[in-house]
Formats: C-alpha cells, structure tokens, sequence
C-alpha cells in the first residue's frame, strides 16, 4: 500500500520541517510548498492525498487558495485542512466557508496532526457512497458522483454530498448535529457540532430550488422530507 502523499503549504522552513518529519515517521510521504505559486506546481504534477494550507502565506492567503482549489475540478475532492493561529469561531467558520473540510489551531500536537489528516483521508473513502436514492424529483447517483433536480445538475461538494445522500437514505426523520457527525465524519473526536451547520448552509445553497426539502427541526437538528412546509414550485 503506498504511503498517503501530504502537501504541506506553510511559509516557515522550521514549521514545515517539523510536520514533514512527522508525518515521515508516520508512513505519510510529505511533500512542501511555501507558497500558493509553488503549491498549484506540485498540485499541477501530482496530485496529493490532502494538503495541510497555512492560512497566513505570502502572496495567496490559505482562504483564497481552498477557495480557487474547491473550484477546480481536478482538485475539489482533495480533503484540505487549515492550519492558523486563528482560533475565534468566526474565522474557524470562514475556513470551512472556503472549503476546507478541517481546521488545526497552532500550537497542536503531533497526535492532534496525525488524527485529523487520517479522519479526513477516511472520511474520503467512497465505500459508504455507491447506490442511488431519490426523493421526489431529487436523485442521487452514488456510482456516478452527481446529483439531479428536475432533471438539472447540482454541484455538490463531496461532504455535502454524503451528507445529502445519509438524509435521503434515511428521510423524514430528525437527525442531530451529533448523530450526523457520527455517520458523516466517523469517530473523529475533534470536529466540533458548529461544523454541521456550515455544511448544512452549504448544502442548502447547491440544492437551490429543492433546498425546502431540507428542513432544520428547532433545537432538534435536520431532516430530508417529501413534503417540505413551503411549496417546491414557488414563482420566481
């Protein structure tokens, strides 16, 4: 089994080291860039298995950069984790806005590092995601990757994608932020409930008309339902 290749994007030589030593202890294969220019170059020749992205970089900060990354067909489905000395819940969110599927607040330890780069490589694994399910006139297809709305294509990352496709497996029940954590993102202790609903707002936002059918259940959490509160077919 080959080693999980880490692109490490982190403008300070001594930082970069120290994790790059790390992950080479620990069957990863690290690969360094100190900027977003050198970033896209190993991007554009190899693509790695996740990148660890500095927020604070010369040039490009790690927010524009997940931003252009997320965009790029040939590199949205990479699992992307911040690091930033920013640790306010505010800018935690705007990391995962930017597409980010974690965030690691300076300082952390080695085992924090080594836990949250496998849960997202995990996270990844397409094993849970391969049949197709449908709710009304929305169709999943987890062979092919995409989403249908009355025939139209949705862009969906691929979080909100298992996110969606958990909803409609199990529809008009009432899922906490705790329960999706669970079967979205596993036994990954570090990632907080706040995150869910970011990945819900964005959900929300790629399914656009059919967005009604997803529904938040005060102090409750969320569910998929056929038969949304608001009609499907409102007029423009």
């Amino acid at each position: 089994m080959k080693s999980p290749r880490v692109l490490i994007v982190e403008d300070e030589p001594a930082i970069a080291e120290l994790i790059a030593v790390n992950l080479r202890h620990n069957g990863f294969q690290p690969i360094w860039a100190e900027d977003g220019d050198a970033a896209q170059r190993e991007l554009d020749a190899v693509l790695p298995d996740a990148i660890l992205l500095d927020w604070m970089l010369p040039g490009q900060s790690g927010i524009t950069l997940a931003r252009k990354w997320r965009a790029d067909a040939r590199t949205k489905l990479v699992p992307i984790l911040m690091l930033t000395a920013r640790g306010d819940e505010p800018d935690k969110v705007q990391g995962l806005d930017a597409g980010a599927d974690d965030y690691i607040t300076k300082p952390f330890s080695t085992q924090e590092l080594l836990a949250r780069i496998r849960a997202v490589l995990r996270r990844r694994a397409p094993e849970q995601v391969n049949d197709s399910v449908s709710i009304g006139e929305l169709v999943l297809d987890g062979a092919t990757y995409r989403v249908n709305y009355q025939s139209q294509l949705l862009k969906i990352g691929p979080t909100e994608f298992k996110l969606l496709h958990y909803l409609m497996k199990h529809p008009e029940r009432v899922h906490s932020r705790a329960q999706l954590l669970d079967k979205i993102w596993g036994d990954h202790v570090f990632i907080e409930e706040r995150t869910v609903d970011v990945h819900v707002k964005r959900l929300r936002e790629a399914l656009g008309a059919a967005s009604v059918m997803l529904e938040t259940v005060r102090g409750a959490g969320y569910r998929m339902t056929s038969q949304p509160q608001q009609p499907l077919s409102s007029a423009a």
